[in-house]
């Protein structure tokens, strides 16, 4: 019996969020079972490295993540990483805890696979996330999704963010700021510039103190102006940050193509999925026409398919969520998406889905333009040989490629020792060995292990390296 069947009859009968509630035990039970975890991993990812992706200090096994409010508790990312996603985003957390909006707070428009919610951040608070992280013992990564108390009022909402961050710091491998939950009364009012850089500027002293390096990103509303978009942009690459992620829930009801007693009832709330798809898109081109490569792009919202993971990649996202597609396509979804990838990423010549993020807006004088468009037109995958349009797209980026080689400058060797110079309070110093120059126009990116132990893809743009041996700066691991 097919998943569609089971949630059709079966589940749509139960409450949503006991519905969400019973697949996370179930989940977490199989998981458990001793060698299950690893062998449902290796059906879920590919053998070799082709979705491989280096970013925010470390190496995904896949760009397909599981957005915040998947796991809201903090208690089955090992499984949700076990069923094929590359990374899985945990909370939203807050510093205290909080029970969040009365139920019933999510509706279903199966019609449209979307979801509508209010769920106003229910978790055990920062204190009991951090033991739940600390006992981490699989291979997931695993990132944070900071919110506000609902309690504490705007003037000291950094406050509450740094406490929270405080707790969860040591145990996350990167951390965002949501500030654009429309189910949190004023939060929304956090993207405006004036009252971010101060957030910004206190979250990142708070980093500061932390032993090791925790890289950090916002999370912006579909709803704000491009004007909004791009100071807020602006915004991160002033402060540095390393990473902006796209997009939360819309108040915009207006996608809802059909009518739903329910979804009228339930008063506020964003909508989740398809109807969010197109804006979610438009965001993520505009971030990345403001940005480039300097930061790390995570595009969700309506990704329901390959096709959906695909164009977000191609349209500048170096990492992709999903939650709803989750809902509606079950836990053999993510295994899927991640296979048509790769069959993708073979289709068009490319060794590794990194070399396309960007792919479809190259800048003017940027090299080649490459259309790497679906191939098939299955709603969870892609399938058939290369035709010839995926045949065009290879030759597009083969070209790409000799162009890139014959304007790069290479400014360091593989072997020189580097260090890597931030103003950033959030930052140290880093030093670390240049093991690969990657292809990048007009100027070469670096791929380093740094002495710390991870490893990244560096763009001479997001920070000044220098040659460690006629450096004076003293670097930290």
């Amino acid at each position: 019996m097919s998943y569609r069947v089971v949630h059709k009859l079966l589940l749509e009968r139960i409450p949503p969020e006991d519905a969400h509630t019973l697949a996370s035990v179930t989940m977490r039970a199989v998981a458990a079972v001793p060698g299950a975890r690893r062998a449902i991993r290796r059906l879920a990812f590919p053998r070799d490295a082709a979705l491989h992706v280096h970013g925010l200090g470390q190496t995904f096994p896949s760009p397909l993540g599981a957005a915040a409010g998947v796991d809201k508790q903090a208690s089955w990312f090992e499984a949700l990483g076990a069923i094929g996603f590359g990374f899985v985003e945990v909370g939203t957390v807050t510093a205290l805890p909080q029970r969040g909006e009365a139920k019933p707070r999510v509706v279903r428009l199966p019609e449209q696979r979307a979801l509508l919610n209010r769920m106003g951040f229910p978790n055990p608070g920062a204190t009991e996330f951090a033991r739940r992280l600390r006992r981490r013992t699989g291979r997931t990564i695993v990132g944070v999704n900071v919110g506000k108390s609902r309690v504490a009022p705007l003037d000291q909402a950094s406050a509450d963010y740094c406490a929270a961050v405080r707790q969860i710091a040591p145990f996350a491998d990167y951390i965002v700021l949501n500030v654009s939950s429309p189910n949190t009364p004023g939060l929304r009012q956090m993207q405006a510039v004036e009252l971010l850089r101060p957030l910004l500027i206190e979250v990142q002293r708070e980093l500061s103190a932390v032993k090791r390096q925790v890289p950090l990103l916002i999370k912006l509303s579909p709803d704000l102006g491009d004007r909004e978009l791009d100071a807020i942009a602006d915004l991160a690459l002033e402060r540095e940050l390393d990473g902006i992620v796209a997009v939360n829930t819309t108040v915009n009801r207006a996608g809802i193509a059909v009518y739903s007693p329910r979804a009228e009832a339930l008063d506020g709330g964003g909508v989740s999925g398809p109807p969010l798809k197109a804006r979610a898109l438009q965001v993520l081109e505009r971030l990345y026409a403001r940005l480039g490569d300097e930061l790390v792009l995570v595009s969700v919202g309506g990704i329901e398919n390959a096709d959906d993971a695909w164009g977000r990649i191609v349209a500048g996202a170096t990492l992709i969520q999903a939650n709803t597609g989750l809902v509606y396509g079950g836990p053999a979804w993510p295994a899927r998406v991640n296979h048509a990838l790769h069959r993708r990423v073979r289709e068009v010549g490319a060794a590794s889905i990194q070399e396309v993020v960007g792919a479809a807006a190259r800048p003017p004088g940027g090299g080649a333009r490459i259309a790497l468009r679906p191939t098939a037109s299955r709603p969870e995958e892609t399938r058939g040989q290369p035709d010839r349009l995926a045949a065009d797209a290879h030759s597009e980026l083969a070209s790409l490629t000799r162009d890139c080689t014959r304007r790069r400058t290479m400014a360091f060797a593989p072997g020189t020792r580097v260090v890597l110079e931030s103003e950033s309070v959030s930052r140290r110093p880093r030093a670390g060995t240049i093991e690969e120059v990657v292809r990048g126009d007009p100027s070469p990116r670096y791929r380093i292990r740094w002495d710390d132990g991870h490893e990244t893809i560096h763009t001479p743009a997001a920070g000044a390296l220098r040659d460690a041996a006629h450096s004076h700066i003293e670097a930290e691991g």
